[in-house]
C-alpha cells in the first residue's frame, strides 16, 4: 500500500510550502492538489492554479510524487497542456503524476458553455486520447469533434518514458474502460455510494470489480494498473481518528488497492480535522505499508 495526501491550493505560497515540504517528511508517496478554476466544496474560498502549485512544489521537495487531482477538459486544451506537463516532469525530476478526469459541473460551465454530461465525457475521452499521443510522439495532426493539432510539436518529450503516467478517475462504464486501456493509474470516489459508510464500501467493491472485467476486455494483468481510493469520498473524514484510517486502509487493501488518498487536515468546514492525528498516522506509515 502507498499512501497520498491531498493540499488544496487554497493558501498563499508562504504558508503552503511548509505543508508540501511536510508531506515529504511525514513519509507520504505522493501529494496531490485539485485542478478547479473554482471547487464547488469551497465556491468562495481563496483559489490558486494547480500548475503553477505544482511547480513551486516540486521546487521545495526531493522525493514524494506529486499528481493533479484531476485535471479536466473544461478548460484546457490537450497541446497546451502538454507544454505544462513536460515542464513539471522535467522540473520535478520526472516525479509528475497527470490525474485526468471529466471534471466538476461548475467548472463546466464558468467559461460559457453548457454540455450534457455525456457530451462531456466524450470530450474527455477525446482529450485523453490525443494527450497520450502528444506525450509519445512528435508532429502530431488531430482533428476531432472537439480538438484540432496541426503539426504540433512535442519536444524535448518527458523525462518519464514512454511518457507520464495516467492516473485516470472513472466511475461509469465508458471511462473505466479508458482508464484500462489508457491509464497507469485507476482512481475512484466510490460513485454514488449512498448515505452510510458501509454503502459507499459496497459501492467501491462494485466499482473494483467492474475496473477488473475492463482490464480483462483490454487483456490486461490486473497487476499493471495501480488503483488508488479517495478515502474522503465517503460519508466519513479518515483523519477523524487514527484506528479510523487504519481501518479504512485495511478494507481498501482487502479490495485490491493499491494507493489511498486522503486530505490535509483543514481547520473548519469540508475535512475539517487535527493535524496530530495526521502526524501519528504517518508515524505508522511504515507498518501500514
Amino acid at each position: 500500500m502507498r499512501f497520498g495526501i491531498t493540499i488544496l491550493p487554497e493558501h498563499r505560497w508562504p504558508e503552503a510550502a511548509p505543508l508540501w515540504r511536510r508531506a515529504e517528511e511525514l513519509g507520504f508517496d505522493h501529494a496531490w492538489t485539485y485542478d478547479h478554476l473554482v471547487w464547488a466544496g469551497l465556491p468562495d474560498a481563496p483559489w490558486f492554479g494547480t500548475t503553477p502549485t505544482l511547480t513551486a512544489a516540486a521546487m521545495v521537495t526531493e522525493r514524494i510524487r506529486l499528481g493533479t487531482l484531476v485535471s479536466s477538459p473544461n478548460y484546457r486544451h490537450p497541446v497546451t497542456f502538454m507544454r505544462d506537463l513536460l515542464a513539471l516532469d522535467d522540473i520535478s525530476g520526472g516525479r509528475l503524476l497527470c490525474g485526468l478526469g471529466t471534471g466538476g459541473d461548475l467548472d463546466s460551465r464558468l467559461l460559457g458553455e453548457v454540455q450534457p454530461v455525456r457530451e462531456r465525457v466524450d470530450r474527455f475521452h477525446e482529450f485523453t486520447e490525443l494527450l497520450d499521443r502528444l506525450l509519445r510522439e512528435d508532429h502530431v495532426d488531430h482533428d476531432g469533434p472537439y480538438y484540432r493539432a496541426v503539426d504540433a510539436r512535442t519536444l524535448p518529450g518527458p523525462v518519464q518514458q514512454p511518457r507520464i503516467p495516467f492516473v485516470i478517475a472513472a466511475n461509469g462504464p465508458r471511462s473505466l474502460r479508458l482508464a484500462a486501456r489508457l491509464g497507469q493509474g485507476w482512481v475512484t470516489t466510490g460513485g454514488k455510494g449512498g448515505e452510510t459508510l458501509e454503502d459507499w464500501w459496497a459501492a467501491v467493491a462494485r466499482l473494483a470489480e467492474r475496473f477488473d472485467q475492463a482490464l480483462a476486455e483490454q487483456e490486461r494483468p490486473t497487476g499493471e494498473v495501480d488503483r488508488y481510493l479517495l478515502l474522503d469520498s465517503s460519508p466519513v473524514f479518515s483523519l477523524e481518528s487514527v484506528d479510523r484510517f487504519e481501518e479504512m486502509t485495511g478494507r481498501a487493501a482487502g479490495l485490491g488497492f493499491t494507493d489511498v488518498i486522503t486530505h490535509w487536515p483543514r481547520p473548519e468546514g469540508v475535512y475539517a480535522g487535527d493535524v496530530r492525528v495526521l502526524e501519528e498516522v504517518a508515524s505508522r506509515l511504515p507498518h501500514l505499508r
